[in-house]
């Protein structure tokens, strides 16, 4: 999103005044650093390593920026969430529980509308300069300020208000919700407290969200994650070094991270990352596909590869459901007659093979998938969401129901036919990029000739899909997928109400446009407000049986998170939630040659 410029101090001043958030007024900007409490550290429980060394990873493209504000493209988000910054309140990736960060305790009020936050004394932004509640205040009024653009504004807002937030003294801010939230601690994870010192005069100007880009001088860049900026080479990689000031220690006292420098290469493509890995290059590899960890694995020569199991991604193929206007045609009138019958749908569903695809798309690193939630989402996922196996006869049952027929070819063929006659085919869509789900559509195509559907599979360049999918709504089906950026399924409301912009059948609707759809919006609104994890389960146990019962989204497969590192590497422990190997990078270290000959 493009951030548009203030005019004035004065137009910021009352865009502040009209938004949102009741702030505590905050000391000047030039006033000098307090003198710090004793250090309030985190100590870590895992292996004890070794200080020094060099880890080196590969990223696909270059970061786009390195502002936690603007960042939306996963190299940005990898080496910023990954490594540079640090939130209030943590989501541990190992784990999917929430944990203390920046701050040491929180406390709740029994109506869930206030979270009373405390915050770690003597802690310094890894430019040496203290942190407090003025800090997370700035941060704050940044996110909210809808003349920034932050991608995590929506975040903040509940029930159509923005929460707020007052300092109670310097360690001690206070949280007031307009209405309860039932994601409670897990707001405020990804939310990185920014350096007002460094900040605030170019807030004031209007420039933030052009602040920090990729070349800026680390001199000018602060942050309060394991390293700190050292070194940008356009086109070939980004240095980092070890933030002296960072607030974790290990179990025995040592001060993390224990790595002197973490090096991000730029490396084009998928089979260039596994030739510099193979090579020594770099030390760690992840988002690998099947194909290339069975032939790393093949070797395991000075590395190991670990498959993580199945992680938050959730493959789908859809029909188009819009309300086209009326000057459609009479032939994609009548599909969109077909697409909008449940059972069509349904035997689409009991015609695909997902076992197939597993198998022959993952090479068996993968889960099939009869409802949005996988089984790397372990507190989330409803037992009861029938896990049937393909069944062509279903399939025909179901479409003879809806008063679909078959006509015989003279070479033995046959065609589906609907009520007026008409032979049933269709064309899905698939990004010509995804190697991965053109294999899915083309099995899918398989699949659905054996219903005597015909199916044509057109790839097309991924902008162009969405465009089609979100704009034009020129399409039959479409094969997609889409990876929750958290266990909590408020990370996906804007895929499961009728009015947001990731609805994909039918997106951002003025109202439901069937009773279904309706019931959804009801049962995700109030997830949203109860604060008991059972009752939420409940409620969204819900919305996964009607999202089975009613197949808008046909749901496939979840590939696993294949991961490999050197054996020189320790304590790494690779996890479903992204960063998947990063996540814990303060702890990872550089073994002994002794250590790693006992390997």
């Amino acid at each position: 999103m493009s951030a548009r410029v203030l005019k004035s101090v004065i137009s910021l001043c009352l865009a502040l005044l009209a938004g949102c958030a009741i702030l505590f007024p905050l000391p000047a900007a030039g006033s000098p650093p307090q003198t710090t409490a004793p250090e309030e550290l985190l100590k870590l429980s895992g292996d004890i390593g070794h200080p020094g060394g060099r880890l080196v990873v590969s990223l696909r493209a270059e970061p786009k920026t390195l502002n936690p504000l603007t960042a939306v493209d996963a190299p940005s988000r990898e080496v910023i969430l990954g490594a540079m910054q640090a939130d209030l309140i943590h989501i541990n990736r190992g784990t999917q529980l929430t944990e203390p960060a920046l701050a040491k305790s929180w406390k709740v009020s029994p109506d869930g509308l206030q979270y009373s936050l405390t915050l770690r004394k003597g802690l310094r932004f890894s430019d040496g300069h203290p942190v407090d509640a003025d800090d997370v205040l700035f941060s704050f009024r940044v996110y909210l300020d809808e003349n920034v653009h932050a991608t995590q504004r929506d975040l903040l807002i509940i029930g159509g208000k923005p929460l707020t937030v007052r300092k109670i003294d310097s360690w001690t801010v206070v949280f007031q919700l307009p209405k309860p939230y039932g994601v409670g601690e897990r707001l405020f994870d990804g939310l990185a407290i920014l350096p007002r010192h460094l900040l605030e005069k170019t807030y004031a100007e209007g420039q933030l969200a052009q602040a920090w880009p990729v070349s800026t001088s680390p001199s000018q860049w602060a942050g309060l994650g394991p390293f700190r900026l050292k070194e940008y080479v356009p086109g070939q990689k980004l240095v980092l070094e070890r933030n002296p000031y960072y607030w974790k220690t290990d179990s025995n006292g040592n001060r993390l991270p224990y790595l002197s420098e973490l090096v991000f290469l730029f490396v084009p493509s998928a089979d260039a990352q596994v030739l510099r890995f193979q090579s020594g290059e770099t030390d760690v590899i992840s988002r690998l596909g099947a194909e290339n960890f069975s032939a790393l694995a093949r070797q395991q020569r000075g590395y190991t590869m670990a498959d993580a199991g199945p992680g938050l991604e959730y493959n789908f193929l859809f029909f188009n459901l819009n309300d086209l206007n009326e000057k459609v045609s009479a032939e994609v009138a009548g599909r969109q007659k077909w697409f909008r019958e449940i059972k069509f749908r349904q035997a689409v569903s009991a015609a695909i093979d997902r076992e197939a695809i597993v198998r022959l798309v993952y090479q068996g690193r993968g889960a099939p998938l009869w409802g949005p939630v996988t089984p790397g989402n372990r507190r989330w996922v409803d037992a009861s969401v029938a896990h049937s196996p393909r069944s062509i006869e279903k399939a025909r049952g179901l479409l003879k129901e809806a008063s679909f027929s078959w006509s015989a070819g003279p070479d033995g063929s046959t065609t589906l036919l609907d009520a007026a006659g008409k032979p049933v085919e269709f064309s899905i869509l698939t990004s010509s990029s995804n190697a991965d789900r053109t294999k899915m559509a083309n099995l899918i195509q398989d699949d659905l000739k054996q219903l005597g559907m015909r199916v044509q599979v057109v790839p097309l360049e991924f902008r162009s899909l969405i465009d089609r999918v979100t704009q034009t709504k020129e399409y039959e089906a479409c094969v997609l997928g889409l990876a929750s950026f958290d266990a909590d399924p408020n990370s996906d409301m804007n895929v499961w109400l009728s009015s947001g912009g990731t609805h994909l059948w039918n997106p951002s609707q003025s109202r439901p446009a069937t009773a279904w759809e309706s019931e959804i919006d009801r049962l995700m609104e109030q997830q949203l407000a109860v604060t008991s994890f059972a009752q939420r389960k409940k409620l969204y146990d819900s919305v996964q049986e009607i999202l089975a019962e009613n197949q808008p989204m046909i749901f496939l497969a979840s590939p696993d998170i294949l991961v490999g590192a050197k054996n020189t590497v320790g304590n790494f422990r690779p996890a479903v939630l992204e960063p998947y190997i990063l996540w814990n990078v303060e702890q990872l270290y550089l073994k002994s040659s002794t250590e790693n000959s006992g390997r």
